[in-house]
């Protein structure tokens, strides 16, 4: 049950926007959150929302009434796990840590992983023209970002290394709103944290990599080991499933859409927009909460202070009042102001390195191949805060 209410008053929506069947389908719930108003009160949960656009934009670039710090999970259990996760932090403290970030994410050190990345996509994709037929997520979205990003933070080449996906996916999962499905992916964060403190420390990471610059940070006094230790957890949690959510999403889409395929083959340049594009349909990061540190009035309603507030990236990118035809891919829109990498302190350290794996990708299929298709049904599981695909059977030629 949903309600607009009167002049003043805040919408109220009883939706279970986090069970299962909403999670594997979100937008018609968003296409009716967005129609109630510029805020809904999430009954079912006591969580407020903002879906439309113009307001999940502002609120992500205003931390000083939407704090990180307060929490971006919907359950407190999760908050208190992620205590020292430049996730959960707000300026001064976000700066001096984020300043280690983009320090060990600066162009010298993403070289030495990246540099011959276009020669890498090449091969692959040339292996896969053979074949013809293969999966779309394991096949092609999964190996660059795995072997590229992985070494890039510098986690021990062993058998233990690509299980971190699995455990990203689930630490996503739990920071959902309390519930059965929110608390059943408990073992793969106690997993993920069981890894970083027995792998992920100096002498056993690679040597010039991501968590080797962390180390040395603290060696200096200028962050903590936790929030070292959870620094390299948020890269690798939001670094590499996120990618190949994007990529396997925006194949997927290409290969139901042939006219749109054909336009990227036929000007290189569009290359970078289909991407852009599958990121805005299909965003790897659906929502994220912030908690309001006062009451915050927006366009007549007003939010509490102490409110935990979801901001849905997948909504804003689905917004009509934004995008015309928003639920139609077309490479040519290349929108590049869409919420997929956030705004703010909070936006994507990640971004160059995420699009410039996609752009090769995409880049050598697209001078190998005339013609992507479906060859079954793609798959996937929900999940409380990303949106991805597990499998994705497609046939080239």
């Amino acid at each position: 049950m949903t309600s607009a209410t009167s002049q003043g008053l805040m919408p109220e929506s009883d939706v279970d926007l986090f069970s299962p069947a909403a999670l594997m389908d979100p937008y018609p719930h968003y296409a009716v959150l967005r129609s109630l108003g510029p805020a809904v009160h999430l009954t079912r949960y006591g969580l407020y929302g903002l879906f439309r656009y113009e307001h999940v934009r502002p609120a992500l670039v205003d931390w000083e009434r939407f704090s990180s710090a307060e929490g971006v999970a919907m359950n407190p259990r999760t908050n208190e796990l992620m205590e020292g996760s430049i996730l959960g932090m707000d300026p001064p403290l976000h700066k001096s840590v984020r300043k280690v970030f983009d320090e060990a994410l600066r162009p010298k050190y993403v070289r030495q992983v990246a540099d011959d990345i276009e020669r890498l996509a090449g091969e692959l994709v040339d292996d896969l023209v053979a074949r013809g037929t293969f999966d779309g997520v394991r096949d092609f979205a999964r190996k660059l970002p795995v072997d590229i990003v992985l070494d890039l933070i510098g986690f021990p080449r062993d058998e233990e290394r690509e299980k971190i996906l699995d455990w990203a996916l689930g630490a996503f999962n739990f920071m959902g709103p309390a519930s059965d499905f929110q608390s059943s992916s408990l073992p793969d964060v106690q997993e993920l944290m069981r890894y970083l403190t027995t792998k992920a420390t100096p002498a056993k990471l690679l040597p010039d990599s991501f968590g080797q610059i962390v180390w040395a940070a603290v060696e200096r006094g200028e962050i903590t080991e936790n929030e070292a230790l959870m620094t390299m957890s948020a890269y690798a949690c939001a670094g590499v499933d996120t990618t190949i959510a994007g990529i396997s999403s925006t194949l997927w889409l290409l290969a139901q859409h042939p006219d749109q395929w054909a336009e990227v083959r036929q000007d290189p340049a569009a290359v970078s927009g289909a991407f852009m594009e599958g990121l805005r349909m299909e965003a790897p990061v659906q929502t994220f909460a912030r908690v309001t540190t006062c009451d915050v009035d927006l366009d007549g309603v007003t939010i509490p202070a102490g409110a935990t507030v979801v901001l849905s990236y997948g909504s804003a990118n689905r917004d009509e009042r934004r995008y015309p035809e928003p639920d139609r891919f077309q490479v040519r829109r290349n929108p590049s102001d869409s919420a997929a990498f956030g705004f703010g302190v909070h936006n994507c350290p990640g971004r160059a390195l995420a699009t410039l794996e996609a752009n090769a990708l995409f880049g050598a299929l697209a001078e190998r191949v005339e013609k992507i298709e479906p060859a079954g049904e793609p798959a996937r599981s929900p999940n409380s805060i990303t949106r991805g695909l597990e499998s994705l059977p497609v046939r080239v030629a």
